[in-house]
Order: structure tokens, then sequence, then C-alpha cells
């Protein structure tokens, strides 16, 4: 019955009928399914498969942002029973588009997908200046810092944080990773980036390499 059920919701999201999933996680919860369980039999497993799918080309960020909210509704139910200390965060991650630009539609999808991997997501924001990147790290103690761009104007700015933090000597204590329309592997090589994410699949997937060492 509590399989079924979790099956339902992994669809239910994977299929952006977003108004079935906190029906389908509140019959979860009453046949005593555990909120852990409900996140990664059901939820974390739907991300993984939408991830794929917009990877693939499948789905596109119309699609993905739908799947988004589907989940979102159903982790608005579990995000109390999940604080109450039985479910372990993979890691933290802190996200933030650079200084002069605004864009935050490819950071959103990574945030829920990372979420829906795990990971404890701190959001600081778009057009955020690299000292403000430094002091947030210190703030939020990240294991990795990622950095969106969509502009090609705003890109020296993702190599402005990396020298900020070469400069302070606090450097070695995160893993930094850029991703963004105009920005690739060799550019994040260039400024001295720990990686590169092509699409939000691709930066959680990084992000589970770069914490597995």
């Amino acid at each position: 019955m509590a399989n079924e059920i979790l099956a339902k919701l992994e669809d239910a999201i994977v299929e952006m009928k977003a108004d079935e999933t906190q029906a389908l996680t509140r019959e979860a919860m009453q046949a005593g399914v555990t909120a852990l369980d409900i996140l990664n039999k059901g939820l974390l497993s739907a991300l993984e498969r939408v991830g794929v799918l917009f990877r693939d080309g499948d789905y596109f960020l119309p699609d993905v942002l739908m799947c988004v909210k589907a989940y979102n509704n159903a982790y608005a139910l579990l995000d109390a029973e999940l604080k109450k200390g039985a479910y372990k965060s993979r890691g933290t991650v802190m996200l933030g588009t650079v200084h002069g630009d605004i864009h935050e539609i490819g950071k959103n999808i990574l945030l829920a997908l990372l979420q829906g991997n795990g990971y404890t997501v701190v959001d600081i924001g778009v057009d955020i200046k690299s000292e403000v990147f430094l002091e947030k790290a210190k703030e939020v103690k990240p294991d990795i810092i990622g950095m969106s761009a969509l502009l090609t104007t705003s890109m020296p700015a993702m190599k402005e944080v990396v020298d900020l933090f070469v400069k302070d000597g606090s450097r070695g204590k995160y893993k930094i990773i850029v991703g963004g329309a105009p920005v690739s592997k060799k550019f994040a090589e260039e400024i001295g980036a720990d990686g590169y994410g092509e699409d939000a699949q691709s930066g959680v997937e990084l992000v589970g390499k770069l914490l597995a060492g």
C-alpha cells in the first residue's frame, strides 16, 4: 500500500500534477510512511527522473518548473518533520547569480534538484557582489559555492569572486562551481573554479562528485 502511494506521488511530480502531490503526500503520512521515506522514495526519485529528462532534451524549462512546483507542494508538508532531526543533509551548497546579472531560472532549478537530492541549499539571490559571496560564505559555511551567469558581460564577476577568496586566504575552505548558458568547462578552469555544470542535472552530479572527494 505504502509503496503504491509513493509510486503515485513520484509519477505525479514527474507528470507535473501539482494539484495531486499534497493529497498523495498526506495519504502517505496517514499510512504511516515517515517523512524521510516520502522524501527519499517519492520526491527525490521523482526529481532524479526530471533531471535526466531535462538533460536528455525530453523536458524543457517550463516542464521542469512545473515539476518543481509539484515537488514544492509535497515538500512543504514534510519540512517540519524533516527539521526534527530524522533527516541528515548530504552537504550544504550556497547559490547565487553574480553581480550584473538578475537571471535566476537556472539557479532555481538547480536549487530544487539539489534539495530533492538531499542537500541543504542557501540561495543568496541575484546580482550579488563579489564581497557578498565572501561574507555569506563565512556566515553560512557551505561545502560548495555555486555561481550562475546568463550574460557574457557578467562572466568576469565569477573570476572576481574566485580571486577574492584567494586573496582572503579562504579559497581552500570551499569548492567553487560555475554554470550558465555562456559558461564553459574551459572558462571554469581558466578562472580557477573547481567545476562546471552544463545544466542543472549535471550540477547535481558535480556536487555529488566533489563532496565524495
